[in-house]
């Protein structure tokens, strides 16, 4: 009979030697300085950008956000962004019409493809915009109007 106690022995023994292998994933470290405050607590894009040190974004094709085109709920509405270009810095999600702007900040390296999804609250009917700041400084969006039938943020 494979008890608990089992079943976790021998996750790290398989995490441990896929670790000595290089094949694992880095671990997720949350770190005070990737977090920024004033970023996530901007009313707009334009204040989250100056937050993040970043200039003001450029619409391009090489970013993507994908999205629904209507929500029935707010509340848990699936979105993603990718960046076909090397050397992104950081993805964001920005809600234009939600009480703080920024919705998601993720940091990806260059082992991996910039192309992200999660689920983000929609106060309102609002665009979604995708952000890449990339390395050299270049900031670059695509954005998509999603319409809610029935609000997330408390609607």
């Amino acid at each position: 009979m494979h008890t608990r106690r089992h079943m976790l022995s021998d996750s790290a023994k398989v995490a441990a030697l896929l670790a000595a292998v290089g094949l694992a994933p880095q671990l997720a470290k949350a770190q005070a300085a990737s977090y920024n405050s004033a970023a996530f607590e901007a009313k707009n894009m334009a204040d989250a950008m100056k937050a993040l040190g970043a200039a003001a974004p450029v619409a391009s094709k090489d970013v993507t956000v994908t999205a629904p085109d209507i929500a029935e709920n707010g509340a848990v509405v699936p979105v993603g962004a990718a960046a076909a270009l090397p050397g992104v810095k950081r993805l964001l999600i920005l809600v234009e019409k939600n009480p703080a702007a920024l919705a998601a900040m993720f940091e990806p390296s260059d082992a991996v493809e910039a192309n992200i999804s999660t689920r983000v609250k929609l106060g309102q009917s609002s665009n979604v915009f995708a952000v890449a700041i990339l390395n050299d400084g270049k900031v670059l969006f695509a954005q998509k109007e999603v319409k809610v039938t029935l609000g997330g943020c408390g609607g």
